[in-house]
Order: structure tokens, then C-alpha cells, then sequence
């Protein structure tokens, strides 16, 4: 009963512990708090556009923002292209990476 139990602390800690961690979140007007950009394109993206965005098994995404307009990097996360599926992230998540990513040149 006392592993089980313990099992449980343990689990729900670690659970908690990967849930938690907003602080490059920006809060607006209302209380809400905005997606992270950058928090969400390192989550999401590095597997294949490597963990620098330096391209892996995509391009390179680390000077994309000199290539793509905030719009057109939107639209290829929404549609993908090429390799890339659409919709890996998805609503205020993707604006908010796509807004992330075109800061990068």
C-alpha cells in the first residue's frame, strides 16, 4: 500500500511538474495568457528541422523569417508542404510560432 501510494506522489509530482513552467508566457488585457512562440516551435518542430532550427530532415528554419512573411510561414503550418504535413500545431499556437519565426533572419 505505502509503494502505491508513493507511486502515486511521485507520478502526479513528475505530471505536474512537466504541466507548469509558463514563464515566457505573455499575459494580455483580459488575464489570458498568450501562447509562447518560441516555447511552442522548440516543442514541436525540432524533431525535424533539428534542435537549433538549423535544418535536419527540413530545411532550416533559423533564417526563415528572411525567406517567409509572418503570413506565408502561417500558411505552410496550416498546409504544409513539400514533406511537411499541415496542422502539427494548430489556432493561436501556430499564429504565435509563425509570428515567432518570422522574427528570425
Amino acid at each position: 500500500m505505502k509503494k502505491a501510494m508513493l507511486t502515486l506522489v511521485f507520478g502526479s509530482a513528475i505530471f505536474l511538474a512537466a504541466c507548469g513552467g509558463g514563464d515566457k508566457e505573455a499575459t494580455n488585457n483580459e488575464g489570458a495568457t498568450a501562447p509562447d512562440g518560441e516555447a511552442i516551435a522548440m516543442k514541436s518542430c525540432v524533431t525535424c528541422h533539428g534542435g537549433e532550427l538549423q535544418g535536419a530532415n527540413g530545411p532550416a528554419l533559423n533564417d526563415v523569417g528572411s525567406r517567409l512573411s509572418e503570413s506565408e510561414i502561417l500558411d505552410i503550418i496550416n498546409n504544409g508542404k513539400g514533406g511537411m504535413p499541415g496542422g502539427i500545431v494548430k489556432g493561436a499556437d501556430a499564429e504565435a510560432v509563425a509570428k515567432w519565426l518570422a522574427t528570425k533572419k
